[in-house]
């Protein structure tokens, strides 16, 4: 990826940190507690996962895959763990202070705009809170989960199936039974938060459902 490019995407990931913890700090004790749309996540948890990917490194990230023996999901809720503030007021200032990162794990660098978006909505959708994205960081992010597979977290199984066509942007993806909805909605419903599944029609949403 050329280095224009690379700086355009950082400048997004750093504008979405940062548009984030502005909507955390207008959040009460109660909302941070709040269920997210990220199964088994409060609010709260989510942002200190938010700020544990911020953090990580290429080493790092293999490093601590192999402590939590290949298994992506406990690797995620040590980085919680580690990350998370003895109060929301805590893990807001460390959400802050890495907001401008550029580090990754050893992934293809829209894996970033796919946190920080559909871990933004897990977040803003719980607690009732709207953001109008760039439609460039949600077609990018949509594009990258429908070429990774399930196992690391993509949709390349279930766009195999569906044809998936934004109504709000230059969008088509995949063969089968077309789905429509605004990107931010087919994001959100390949990435596995159903709630978002009832926002999109056509023929294909029955098969999409049963894989969202």
């Amino acid at each position: 990826m050329k280095s224009d490019a690379k700086r355009g995407i950082w400048r997004m990931v750093h504008a979405e940190r940062a548009a984030l913890a502005d909507d955390l700090a207008r959040l009460d004790a109660g909302q941070w507690d709040a269920p997210s749309l990220c199964e088994g996540w409060t609010v709260h948890d989510v942002a200190a996962h938010l700020v544990d990917t911020a953090r990580t490194t290429r080493i790092g990230f293999v490093a601590g895959l192999v402590r939590a023996r290949f298994d992506f999901d406990r690797q995620n809720a040590r980085g919680v763990e580690r990350e998370r503030g003895a109060s929301p007021q805590e893990t807001l200032e460390r959400l802050r202070r890495v907001a401008s990162r550029t580090t990754t794990p050893p992934a293809p660098l829209d894996t970033r705009l796919v946190e920080e978006v559909v871990h933004g909505e897990d977040i803003r959708r719980a607690v009732g809170l709207v953001r109008a994205y760039p439609q460039e960081a949600v077609v990018r992010a949509l594009h990258l989960q429908a070429r990774t597979p399930a196992a690391f977290g993509g949709a390349k199984e279930t766009v195999a199936s569906v044809r998936l066509t934004a109504t709000d942007a230059d969008l088509s993806i995949g063969e089968g039974p077309e789905v429509t909805g605004p990107a931010l909605s087919l994001l959100l419903a390949v990435s596995g938060r159903r709630r978002a599944v009832e926002e999109l029609g056509g023929p294909g949403v029955s098969a999409l459902r049963t894989t969202a």
